[in-house]
């Protein structure tokens, strides 16, 4: 494997992330400010009474939720820079580039929309659903922020399977052939994925995230036939 456009990709990678660097703590400072209401916002929305057993722990909190967010409200910023870095070693025109970054934000915001609205809300009415008289829950302010931000982020980023796939085959690093042939595997890597980022592991839980993820690979490769890329 030639290791030239991955060093391009790395190169350029690091000359254009330093104003995101820049800007990330920046903005996560400002959106501190205002982290009481966007805690609000999501404990009505999805937890109800939160508690803190540690001193420190709701100025944790409320960092850990700031960098978030900002990292959320960077994201097109960051698909800018990922897709120029990437597509410039491979010298696709600058429309294509244009396109990938219109549609992978779209489709971050659309997954990461779609946990919140739906899987979180199912996966956390599961999880409580346990309590009883003689076991009440008793939410942590740190473990609710970090469980709420991590699975948010990760659908946002897994929702971009098919862009990827896209890039791949435009590039020539794998084709549309490739992704027909290994569908099996494909289905497995799908199942352990919701598995694993899902809030519970019950099979309906694991649909919200899996049958989405499997039509996204089946609409990559539709795209790709829709392009002519073999």
């Amino acid at each position: 494997m030639n290791p030239q456009p991955l060093l391009i990709v790395v190169r350029e990678l690091r000359a254009s992330l330093r104003g995101i660097l820049i800007a990330l703590p920046l903005l996560s400072i400002a959106i501190f400010l205002l982290s009481s209401r966007l805690l609000f916002f999501l404990q009505e929305r999805l937890a109800g009474k939160l508690y803190f057993f540690s001193v420190a722990e709701p100025f944790l909190a409320h960092a850990k939720l700031s960098v978030a967010a900002a990292c959320f409200l960077l994201m097109p910023w960051l698909m800018l820079v990922v897709w120029r870095a990437a597509a410039r070693p491979f010298r696709v025109s600058r429309l294509f580039v244009a396109t990938m970054i219109f549609i992978t934000t779209f489709l971050f915001y659309a997954g990461a929309a779609f946990c919140f609205f739906v899987t979180l809300p199912f996966g956390i009415k599961f999880l409580l659903g346990f309590s009883s008289a003689e076991l009440q829950p008793v939410i942590s302010i740190d473990k609710f922020v970090g469980f709420v931000v991590l699975f948010i982020l990760a659908f946002g980023l897994v929702f971009e399977l098919p862009v990827t796939m896209v890039f791949l085959g435009k590039t020539g690093l794998c084709g549309r052939g490739f992704f027909q042939r290994n569908r099996r595997y494909a289905i497995l890597l799908i199942a352990i994925l919701a598995a694993v980022l899902t809030p519970t592991p019950d099979i309906f839980n694991m649909a919200l995230m899996g049958v989405p993820l499997y039509l996204l690979y089946e609409s990559g490769i539709i795209i790709m036939k829709l392009a002519r890329i073999p």
